[in-house]
This record gives C-alpha cells, sequence and structure tokens, in this order.
C-alpha cells in the first residue's frame, strides 16, 4: 500500500520513518526540504504538493501544527480535496480543535473522502520508538481498516469515538499533562526553597500515587538544565487554547487550565516558547528565586 505522508517536523519525521521500517511505500510532502531529501534518502517519494500526494495515495497522513495548517492541505490551494479520488481516506494525526474536524469531514465527504481524526501523545522520544499513543475518532469500520498502518507507529491506538472525539480524548490529555508538569514544577520548587535536594524527592515519590510518566519523562530534563523540546511550550499554548475554547463551547469551566495557559504565557513572554514543556519549572523557579537542579 502507497501512503502519503504531508508534515515533517518533529513528530512526523520520526512517524513517517517507522512506517517505512514497517514495509509501507510512502509519499512524503513539507515545507522544510532537508527534511523531504532525509525522508527521500530513507526509501520515500517526495512530492511537490500535498494535491500531488493525493494523486499517488489512497490513504494520506496529515501531522501539521494547528488547524488553519490542516484546513490549507486539505481544502487549499493544491490540496487533498483537488487530488484526491473517491474512496481516499485521510488520517490527520494533528492536534487541532474538534469543531475543525468535524467541519473537514463535512467538506471531503462531498468528495467521498473518508477522515478519521487521529491526534497522537508521547512526544518525540515515543515517535521515535514507535510507541506513541493514539486516540482516533470517526468510523468505527474506517478505524479497523487503517489500524495497521496506525499500529505501525504507536504502542497504543484507541477508538474514542465519533470524528471529533480522537481529538477532545487529545485536548483531555493535554489537560492532564500540562498540570502534571505545574503540580511537580510547584512540589520540585517548595523542595528546593525548603532545602532538600529535589533528586531525592524525585527518587522518594516515584514509587509512590505521586509517580507518574509525567514525573519519570520531565523531572530529569529539569534537573539537567535540559530543555531541548520534546514538545513546545508553543505547542501547549496552541493545544490549551483548543482545550479553553472547547470547554466554553460545551460549558465545562476549566479553571486551572487556564492558571496554567498563564504561566505558559509568561513564559513565552520571557523568550521560551520554543523551550520544552518542562521549562514550566521556570516559571516557579522565578517566582521562588531557586534554582530546581541537581
Amino acid at each position: 500500500m502507497k501512503i502519503g505522508f504531508i508534515g515533517l517536523g518533529i513528530m512526523g519525521k520520526p512517524m513517517s520513518k517507522n512506517l517505512l521500517k514497517a514495509g509501507y511505500s510512502l509519499v512524503v510532502r513539507d515545507h522544510n526540504t532537508e527534511s523531504e531529501a532525509e525522508l527521500a534518502r530513507a526509501g520515500a517519494v517526495v512530492a511537490n504538493s500535498a494535491k500531488a500526494v493525493a494523486e499517488q495515495c489512497e490513504v494520506i497522513i496529515t501531522m501539521l501544527p494547528n488547524s488553519p495548517h490542516v484546513r490549507e492541505v486539505l481544502l487549499g490551494e493544491e490540496s487533498i480535496i483537488q487530488g484526491a479520488r473517491p474512496g481516499t481516506v485521510v488520517i490527520d494525526m494533528s492536534s487541532i480543535a474538534p469543531l475543525a474536524s468535524r467541519e473537514f469531514h463535512q467538506a471531503l465527504a462531498k468528495k467521498e473522502i473518508a477522515l478519521l481524526d487521529a491526534p497522537v501523545s508521547g512526544g518525540e522520544p515515543k515517535a521515535i520508538e514507535g510507541t506513541l499513543s493514539v486516540m482516533v475518532g470517526g468510523d468505527k469500520a474506517l478505524f479497523d481498516k487503517c489500524y495497521e498502518i496506525m499500529k505501525a507507529m504507536a504502542g497504543s491506538v484507541v477508538h474514542t469515538g465519533d470524528i471529533g472525539a480522537g481529538n477532545v480524548t487529545k485536548l483531555a490529555n493535554q489537560v492532564i499533562v500540562a498540570l502534571n508538569i505545574a503540580a511537580m514544577s510547584e512540589a520540585l520548587a517548595l523542595a528546593t526553597k525548603a532545602g532538600v535536594e529535589p533528586q531525592q524527592v524525585f527518587q522518594a515519590i516515584r514509587g509512590g500515587l505521586a509517580g507518574s510518566t509525567v514525573l519519570d519523562a520531565k523531572v530529569p530534563m529539569v534537573l539537567a538544565r535540559d530543555f531541548k523540546p520534546g514538545f513546545r511550550i508553543n505547542l501547549h499554548i496552541k493545544d490549551l487554547a483548543n482545550a479553553l475554547d472547547t470547554s466554553h463551547e460545551v460549558g465545562a469551566q476549566l479553571p486551572l487550565t487556564a492558571a496554567v495557559m498563564e504561566m505558559m504565557q509568561m513564559l513565552r513572554a520571557d523568550g521560551l516558547g520554543d523551550a520544552d514543556h518542562s521549562a514550566l519549572a521556570c516559571y516557579y523557579e522565578k517566582l521562588t528565586n531557586v534554582e530546581i537542579t541537581h
């Protein structure tokens, strides 16, 4: 099967490489010609537009920053809708607003193009390992048909409901991750200010109820002052903005999410928008006048 892959960023590039490793033929497209060249060296074919990708592939994966980028690739000039044949399947693995997914689904359906919204969680390390968590919205029969393709990039692929449900699930995930990192940072700032080694606190609590995947992944980064992005603050701001917008649409109040959003906005104003979201610790360091380190 020939698969199209549009969007070769921090996540998309390793995800597409895992599809190649799984034996799929790949046609790729990205604005970054270096990323395209890297995939070409790995065995992919490079196309010069989303339309050209769609003309060659029966399944197309998109992995893009936000709703406007997905709209352009799906419905804009030289887009998928212009090149795809009836029966083509688009798997949008971007993290976007659920209402946007539903809008795109309706527009594509008029041309008999099917859509799954299938955002992922796990960051760059799990994208490289091929152990991402994928949360999928859309027709269940279509999900079953595309399961093995998604599983080639993931450790977990779960159908969560109708179109848009994947992105609702991803927003819930991003709320939990953001609040976990903030809680972790607040606790480690307290320990440091009180004169207790944060590394020892981490080792003491990680096996108990406070332990989590977030704790294991992000505390070592903070202690090493390593804020190289696995997932950028700017992207998490985008996700929390989508979560807050969705919450207003459905009438669900998210006061803790709103508070963490303001922390991230301050960090972006301080020039840390492209840092990993573990840099939330820097907000607390500034607040308490300590450095959380070894």
